[in-house]
């Protein structure tokens, strides 16, 4: 059998093309996530983000205080899990649209808060809420513990 060096880059020319969209693709993010062995909201917030493309790796800790308080996160901005990703503290029930908005904008930030557990927020949204949604915002804390307002989500606003 001859070899046709036509044949060859034409196949690997459609080689090629095939797997350029994979190539391009961006690789997803991955959040460690500090939390309690024993809250469901945690878990429940993990899985929206795994929803939204995050790699998430969690880790069990007994107080989740120290771990803020070692990543620079003001206590008065504290919720039931820490995270990490690509250099920001991601506090409390952040939604991923906007962790995947900062990590677009790289602002020199610390990164975000949702103090505290609004209902309605990701993994404050199941069934036992009956459809609760409280307005809460989605703070931008800064490195020496300034906060904006970065987003606000309203009882009609749809993540």
């Amino acid at each position: 059998m001859r070899h046709d060096p036509r044949r060859r880059r034409t196949i690997a020319a459609l080689l090629s093309a095939l797997a350029a969209p994979a190539l391009a693709q961006p690789r997803a993010s991955e959040i460690r996530v500090y939390k309690s062995p024993t809250c469901g909201c945690c878990n429940d917030w993990i899985r929206h983000l795994e929803a939204s493309g995050f790699v998430v790796s969690a880790t069990d800790v007994p107080d989740t205080r120290q771990y803020r308080a070692r990543l620079g996160m003001p206590a008065r901005l504290g919720s039931c899990h820490t995270g990490v990703v690509d250099g920001y503290v991601i506090e409390g029930h952040v939604p991923a649209r906007e962790i995947k908005r900062l990590l677009r904008e790289r602002l020199p930030a610390l990164g975000l808060s949702v103090p505290g557990m609004p209902v309605g927020s990701p993994g404050m949204d199941g069934p036992e809420y009956k459809g609760q949604v409280d307005p809460y915002d989605v703070l931008l804390v800064q490195k020496d513990g300034r906060v904006t307002v970065y987003a606000a989500y309203e009882p009609d606003h749809r993540r």
